[in-house]
């Protein structure tokens, strides 16, 4: 399953490994019991067990999120790989997996993130957006962007038909709107903190729109675990 974002990049959801019922009997460690899947019950899971799971992320017992893990591709702006990973780095849970495309092997035809709609600082914070910028001077400012990855690409293009070492081209490439691809291996606990960062409307609108697609990806193909996702990211399980 895969969302498109951006105009090139998307995320997909690869892999996962437990569920609801993961979470609940890890929790249930302490005292030596197990549950079962309850049939007619919302995600097959007991009422018990639904006010379980909200009780441990109500109290911050978080470690039995941890036992459940997703693994997701990503393709993005570098700008949004980077804060996306100083995220994952200064995080309060286990250490997440991360394996990126490296420029140092792949000389494959670069691609750019060109934004559909350029905006204006933020008058009354420190960070997050302001008022789009339209009109001509949004499409000066597109046009001199296109243009100024297209020069950068045919200078990597010819620093490498110089046989000069892929490592170093790159140094050609202007990095922020270059787009990057990686795999991402996290806990539910890890996943969900990082939706409840980025969902924020005082993020960076391009992360937030990763977001929101990591977000619909969990709520749409991972149904066995509606009730620790919704409880871990404040929302109704539907």
């Amino acid at each position: 399953m895969k969302i498109p974002v951006l105009d090139h990049g998307y995320v997909r959801l690869v892999d996962h490994m437990g569920s609801d019922l993961t979470v609940v009997n890890a929790a249930r460690a302490s005292f030596a019991k197990q549950s079962q899947w309850v049939r007619n019950q919302p995600g097959n899971l007991s009422k018990k067990d639904q006010r379980l799971i909200t009780y441990l992320t109500q109290h911050g017992h978080l470690s039995p999120f941890r036992h459940v893990t997703i693994q997701l591709e990503v393709k993005a702006p570098l700008m949004v790989a980077r804060q996306w990973w100083k995220y994952v780095v200064g995080g309060d849970h286990t250490m997440d997996g991360w394996n990126e495309t490296s420029r140092r092997y792949v000389a494959a035809e670069p691609e750019f993130y060109i934004p559909a709609q350029w905006r204006r600082a933020s008058e009354d914070k420190k960070q997050g957006s302001g008022a789009p910028i339209d009109g001509p001077v949004s499409e000066a400012l597109t046009n001199q962007l296109r243009s100024f990855q297209q020069d950068a690409a045919k200078l990597y293009d010819h620093t490498l038909a110089l046989g000069v070492v892929a490592e170093q081209a790159r140094l050609f490439l202007p990095m922020y709107g270059l787009y990057t691809s990686w795999f991402w291996t996290t806990s539910l606990q890890g996943a969900a903190h990082f939706l409840r960062q980025r969902l924020d409307d005082e993020a960076q609108v391009e992360i937030q729109v990763y977001a929101k697609a990591v977000h619909d990806l969990l709520s749409t193909g991972l149904p066995e675990l509606q009730h620790s996702l919704a409880a871990l990211i404040d929302l109704s399980p539907g």
